[in-house]
This record gives structure tokens, C-alpha cells and sequence, in this order.
């Protein structure tokens, strides 16, 4: 786990009905950063949108439907996480999670079943300033969007 970022689980409750999901509350300690924008983006399978990066904002991610892999990558000097990378599943038949991306943690994300509805929260609103990109295929990450699942 890269230092910093943050996984809450989430709690379904479902019935005949259908289901309710709380995603995230002004109250919860991950969420300490406050309210900026709230953004959604659909994503059709095999798309690829990576490397954003923010010096002062962080994201909260959610995956309402459809199946995004999440990569993230550690640039800050300063953390006992420097250089490191972290992937991870979201969206459906994974466990029903929001993702906290701290300032300084590089992330990009790959639709694997589409379409994918990616919500996100971000801590400020849209400043050109902080927005930050990196290519997807920056030397320094060294991180393969094409490469397909492991084989077992």
C-alpha cells in the first residue's frame, strides 16, 4: 500500500428492492481534505487514461459499474513509499470501495469491462495550475497498461 492512499470498504445493503450504498460522509477521517468538485467519467473497455498528477489536490475515486484497473505511483521524495507502485480492481463483482489518492501520488486507470462509470471527488476545484501529466508510458514508472492478466 502506497502511504497515504486509502481504501474504505463500503457496506451494501440490498433487498427485493434493489440496494443503497453510502459512499463517502463529510465526517469520515479520510475525507478530512473537504469538498472541491464532484466529476464522473464513462469509460469505454480498453481505455486508458494515464498519468494525472496534483501537487495540492487530493481525489476520492469511485467505480459505480463496469471494471477499471487503478494504477498508482509514488512521487514524492519524502515518503517511506517513494517509487512504488500499487494496481488494484474496481467496480463490479470486486469489492465496493473508494480510493483516497493523496497530492504527489501519480494515478491513471485502464477500463477492463465497459462501459465504467468512474466517480470522483476531488478537494478543490479545477485548477489548470495543479493539474499535472505524465505519459502513460513514462520511463521512470515503467508501468505496462497493455500487459493482460497474470496467468495461473
Amino acid at each position: 500500500m502506497i502511504k497515504g492512499v486509502v481504501l474504505k470498504n463500503l457496506i451494501t445493503h440490498a433487498d427485493e428492492r434493489g440496494f443503497f450504498r453510502e459512499i463517502i460522509r463529510v465526517t469520515d477521517d479520510f475525507f478530512a481534505e473537504g469538498f472541491g468538485q464532484w466529476s464522473v467519467s464513462q469509460m469505454y473497455t480498453g481505455v486508458i487514461k494515464a498519468w494525472h498528477i496534483h501537487k495540492k489536490q487530493t481525489d476520492w475515486l469511485y467505480v459505480s459499474n463496469g471494471l477499471i484497473k487503478v494504477a498508482l505511483y509514488d512521487t514524492r521524495k519524502a515518503s517511506s513509499t517513494y517509487k512504488e507502485t500499487m494496481e488494484l480492481l474496481m467496480g463490479d463483482n470486486q469489492q465496493q470501495q473508494v480510493l483516497r489518492i493523496p497530492p504527489g501520488v501519480a494515478h491513471g486507470c485502464k477500463c477492463i469491462s465497459g462501459p465504467a462509470h468512474l466517480f470522483y471527488i476531488t478537494s478543490n476545484v479545477y485548477d489548470p495550475q495543479d493539474e499535472g501529466r505524465l505519459s502513460y508510458d513514462d520511463p521512470d514508472i515503467g508501468y505496462d497498461w497493455l500487459k493482460g492478466p497474470l496467468i495461473k
